[in-house]
């Protein structure tokens, strides 16, 4: 109950509404970095509105300010950085005779956190790799990172600013005191070219690192949020990436913000993610005032947060989201992920799969006989084991950990990092709660679950195939009862140790059992934002690039998950369109996003002009679903491309061109939607009855073998 009551008050934190501002007829004031009960840092940009603008008087806490105000452009209103707010609550009253405006402020230290719940220990500190400088010590009770005079548990670092300009050879290099010879040059949107020289602003906030980079000249008043990929289960400032200087925003005159506490190689908690991301557009407005508007551009885990952060939080981080290899979001992605070693295990010790490409049948996934197999250093493969191979352990097994950063021998106490439970359930155990025996809980489950049922109707596998694997494939372990993870996983452990299935903690047997989802886990994090269902109103522009005859993780029909959960959600998804670029195996990939900053731009400036349109109502003619060849030219665009994918129209062009896959739940019946941790169950006669098997008919032995794989029952989606 404690855990429920924990993500309710967070959610509530993140949705609520608060005012913004105080107002009536002649004077008003507003926050204008953030809403006013999640201020960070000590200080707020705010606005203040007054007809007699000569009389104004601004205090903080009962001090004046009003000298921090500077008169806007058209004098009607005046804006200033307030600094020196104390941490909790604060007032700001602005005094216009004969009027008199209160606003209430809650400032949270620049550590966070506002909303995420306590902070995460231990935590390693990588300010030294980012060019801070050792972390701020904070404590002298030996926690956390050690440096000379201390150590440090939240890794602080002040700001630092310095200059940068683009070099011809295409790299970025510290700007020296004389224009240097390799200086290149962008050209801006409006045809203007200026110098490419970058302002940058380094530090941390909310334990993460920061980045925020603006051309010196020819910013346009633009902001693009990159946000990034990868996979890991936090515990780690993390580091700052290559797209913290993204050289074609910046080139664009955008303003490039950036933060290792939303990069999900860094950690998956998107309910911290989210507030960071708060926090660094919150420092953004303060120092270059509020942006003409905010797109997000990232990848993979970078798109995910796109969809998150624009479902539970508005326009208050990105007004505009262009998701690149996207997935709706990452934690209904443990669902079919979490069979694929089970199957390929199954498969792997079972001839009748020897030709790689028919193993689709039962994974969903795309699978081939020509890709390398870096396993087995033969050709034959599938996007289990090219894509995903190693996501089982790292996000099940509290043993193991690919995070082995040399930072961890000066982490204090010593042998700290032994007491982290190292997955991903734990890293979020304030969402999924915690068990009797102390492990996070698990949304993991495959009770009912018939692998491979749609390849059985469709006489791709016999029966009895379908119910061998039914029979063997098993399930995992629980966190409590798993083991020291073998070869490839562990390096010591090779070459004699090999379990790329991670079969050790597996539950096996003939029938193996199945494992039930934590139905308390499931209830909590679908209650916690952390899952996309498509409540979202902000332009998207969904591009990928085609992947699946390489076996790419970045599947493509994600995109149409999170275009199906949109549909559920309200009927409408006017405001998403899908862009697939086809891209050759091992040639070089055009990349599709300056066309979608350019058309996105047009979309956000229809909104300006006509906001009562609405996002759909604005978008322009090239904001529609389209699809192009290797070097980015159009093969079809319109809204029929994508026919027969969510409806039963034939295909239309772009289907055609680019065939999809599934998952090994939406072989066993699923919604391309995805999400459903665990399924309704029906009896297996039940389910023999409504024809669920199609022209196979069990026999009586049959039946039995049937319901003895499945006690409980069969899935009934």
């Amino acid at each position: 109950m404690k855990a429920v009551a924990v993500l309710i008050m967070l959610a509530s934190l993140i949705a609520a509404p608060a005012p913004a501002s105080a107002s009536r007829a002649g004077l008003a004031l507003e926050v204008l970095s953030s809403r006013p009960d999640q201020v960070s840092g000590g200080d707020a940009l705010i606005r203040v509105r007054a007809d007699h603008a000569a009389r104004l008087t601004v205090t903080r806490n009962g001090e004046d300010v009003t000298a921090v105000f500077a008169p806007d452009p058209g004098g009607r209103t005046r804006t200033g950085l307030v600094t020196g707010l104390r941490d909790g609550d604060n007032t700001i009253q602005a005094v216009a005779w004969p009027h008199r405006r209160t606003l209430r402020l809650r400032n949270h230290p620049v550590q966070g956190p506002i909303f995420s719940g306590a902070h995460q220990y231990p935590f390693l500190c990588k300010t030294e790799r980012a060019g801070l400088g050792p972390p701020v010590v904070d404590n002298q009770d030996g926690q956390g990172y050690r440096v000379e005079g201390g150590w440090s548990r939240d890794c602080f670092a002040p700001a630092v600013t310095d200059r940068l300009y683009r070099s011809t050879d295409g790299t970025f290099k510290p700007m020296p005191a004389e224009r240097p010879a390799d200086l290149a040059t962008t050209t801006l949107p409006d045809g203007r070219t200026v110098d490419f020289v970058v302002r940058r602003e380094r530090g941390v906030i909310n334990r993460f690192l920061y980045s925020i980079a603006v051309l010196e000249q020819g910013y346009t008043g633009r902001a693009l949020y990159r946000f990034d990929g990868g996979v890991a289960i936090g515990h780690d400032q993390g580091t700052l990436g290559g797209g913290a200087l993204d050289p074609n925003g910046l080139g664009q005159g955008y303003a490039v913000l950036y933060s290792s506490g939303t990069r999900t190689s860094t950690h998956y908690n998107l309910i911290l993610g989210g507030e960071t991301a708060l926090m660094v557009k919150e420092r953004f407005i303060e120092r270059h005032g509020v942006p003409l508007y905010t797109v997000g551009v990232g990848a993979s885990g970078g798109a995910i947060q796109q969809y998150i952060y624009g479902q539970n939080l508005g326009t208050r981080v990105i007004d505009a989201a262009i998701p690149q290899y996207s997935y709706p979001d990452m934690v209904t992605q443990t669902i079919h992920v979490g069979d694929c070693e089970l199957l390929e295990r199954h498969m792997d010790h079972d001839p009748r799969w020897a030709r790689w490409d028919e193993r689709t049948a039962l994974i969903g996934m795309n699978a081939s006989d020509t890709v390398f197999n870096r396993y087995t250093g033969k050709p034959g493969s599938t996007e289990c084991v090219n894509g995903w191979r190693g996501l089982t352990p790292l996000s099940m097994n509290p043993l193991w950990t690919s995070n082995n950063d040399p930072e961890w021998q000066r982490m204090d106490p010593p042998g700290v990092k032994d007491t982290v439970q190292w997955t991903h359930w734990d890293d979020l155990r304030k969402v999924y709660g915690v068990d009797e025996s102390g492990y996070a809980r698990s949304t993991w489950g495959n009770e009912g679950v018939q692998y491979g049922l749609a390849s059985l109707v469709k006489g791709v596998i016999t029966p009895a195939e379908f119910l061998d694997v039914n029979a063997k494939a098993g399930s995992w372990k629980e966190a409590k009862d798993m083991v020291r993870e073998g070869c490839p996983f562990v390096p010591s452990a090779c070459p004699g140790d090999l379990d790329p299935w991670s079969a050790r903690n597996a539950r096996l047997g003939d029938p193996a059992p199945r494992r039930t989802a934590d139905p308390v886990a499931v209830r909590n994090v679908m209650r916690s934002g952390l899952v996309f269902t498509g409540d979202i109103d902000l332009p998207i522009i969904d591009w990928r690039h085609y992947l699946e005859e390489q076996l790419d993780m970045h599947n493509a029909h994600q995109s149409f998950a999170s275009r199906r959960r949109m549909l559920d959600h309200d009927g409408r998804a006017g405001n998403q369109v899908i862009w697939f670029t086809d891209a050759r195996p091992d040639g070089p990939r055009f990349d599709q996003t300056p066309e979608a900053l350019r058309v996105m731009d047009a979309w956000m400036a229809n909104i300006r002009a006509t906001p009562w349109r609405g996002v759909a109502g604005n978008r322009p003619p090239e904001a529609v679903d389209r699809c192009f060849a290797t070097d980015g030219g159009p093969i079809a665009a319109g809204p029929h491309v994508w026919d027969g994918v969510l409806d039963d129209r034939p295909p239309g062009a772009c289907t055609a061109r680019f065939p999809l896959y599934g998952t090994s739940r939406t072989v066993a019946g699923g919604p391309i939607a995805g999400g459903v941790y665990q399924c309704g169950l029906q009896p297996v006669a039940r389910a023999i009855a409504r024809g669920l098997y199609g022209s196979w008919r069990p026999s009586a032995e049959q039946r039995a073998r049937l319901e003895q794989i499945f006690p409980t029952g069969v899935c009934d989606y």
